[in-house]
């Protein structure tokens, strides 16, 4: 194969060459055919092709020989438990909309969830209460604010926030049903445990640690209590909150939970529904507008990838109706974002087709997309 492919490339310079000479000489140049040796070195991508399960492998295996070694980043610290996990942990998973996973590197470490959970909680509101609940209690714009910003809250009376920042997050899990806290847990663990496909465990190191430097998010617990968007028990809703940020994963579940939003809310795996279909596009919405915190922007002009981050060293993202994806990764960059999972999934993405906003050409061209006949 790669003598003909060198044939086909000496073949085209010396069309080049003779096309210069007939050039200076006042001939007519028919431009060579670069397409058919151009085809064989793009991406998957780039040839608006549907990747083969070697396409996705390949693409995985790349981008984690490639940022392995990378140094850049820290743990997280404010939570002492976190600044005690290993920086070199880095695993990454993609399963398909149709169930298929692909996956490189350590599968078997769990980390603490952290803000990841704040996508699977506004899941669960979303399918008690509806998208007017959220909108109206919380709401949906990015503050452009720090997610832990009291601030934030002061300015708009707790108003105009979204989900995915504290004050939004805190009163979301308060929304959750359930006549007790035991109750009310129960909810999202079982929430969270269909969109893994297993049952999932509180990692008790983490929740502790947590619970005793939470100061913040129970002033920010009491504040959005004081401006009524919490109705009674802000300190029990701040405490749920920290015990959901404290659930234990590998890169393999999150996977997973990122699938069953790319299946629209049908776990791929189990093929039980966690989330009805009305709900995925409100959801994906607020992951693509607040998913990473202040670079959340950043991110979405670059990937096009609604997606959600955690300070554990998690990341996750979607491509709709084709695959979620997760890495796992400590070392953040400084706005809490893991270093290596943004550039792995990045790249996998690039190589895959996966941003929603780039559409193929190819259908135009074979006939199969325009405006209607």
């Amino acid at each position: 194969m790669s003598s003909i492919r060198n044939s086909r490339v000496s073949r085209l310079v010396r069309r080049v060459a003779v096309a210069s000479i007939l050039t200076g000489l006042g001939g007519v140049v028919v431009a060579p055919p670069t397409a058919a040796i151009a085809q064989s070195t793009r991406t998957v991508a780039q040839q608006g092709t549907t990747p083969s399960a070697a396409d996705i492998q390949r693409a995985l295996n790349a981008a984690y020989e490639k940022y392995k070694t990378l140094q850049e980043g820290k743990n997280a610290d404010y939570i002492p438990a976190l600044a005690k996990v290993d920086p070199n942990l880095f695993g990454i998973a993609l399963v398909t909309a149709d169930g298929q996973a692909y996956t490189v590197g350590d599968l078997k470490t769990e980390v603490s969830i952290q803000s990841i959970s704040k996508v699977f909680t506004l899941a669960r509101v979303l399918q008690d209460s509806g998208e007017a609940a959220i909108v109206k209690n919380i709401g949906v714009d990015a503050t452009g604010q720090p997610f832990n910003s009291i601030v934030a809250i002061e300015q708009k009376k707790g108003f105009e926030q979204n989900p995915f920042v504290n004050p939004g997050a805190i009163t979301a899990t308060s929304m959750v049903g359930g006549a007790n806290a035991s109750e009310i847990w129960s909810r999202i663990a079982d929430t969270y445990n269909g969109f893994a496909g297993r049952n999932l465990r509180v990692l008790e190191d983490v929740y502790q640690s947590e619970a005793a430097t939470n100061q913040r998010n129970r002033a920010i617990g009491a504040l959005m209590l004081a401006y009524g968007h919490i109705s009674a028990n802000a300190d029990q809703a701040t405490d749920i909150y920290t015990r959901q940020c404290s659930v234990g994963v590998n890169a393999r579940d999150l996977a997973i939970m990122a699938a069953t939003i790319a299946n629209n809310g049908v776990n791929p795996l189990t093929k039980m529904r966690v989330l009805d279909t009305q709900h995925i596009p409100g959801l994906l919405a607020v992951m693509a507008t607040a998913g990473l915190y202040d670079d959340s922007g950043q991110w979405l002009f670059k990937t096009g990838l609604p997606a959600k981050s955690g300070v554990g060293g998690g990341l996750i993202a979607v491509s709709p109706g084709n695959w979620g994806i997760a890495v796992i990764s400590p070392p953040l960059d400084e706005a809490g974002n893991s270093v290596r999972a943004q550039r792995a999934i990045a790249d996998i993405s690039a190589a895959l087709g996966g941003n929603p906003y780039a559409v193929s050409r190819t259908g135009v061209a074979a006939g199969q997309l325009g405006p209607p006949k």
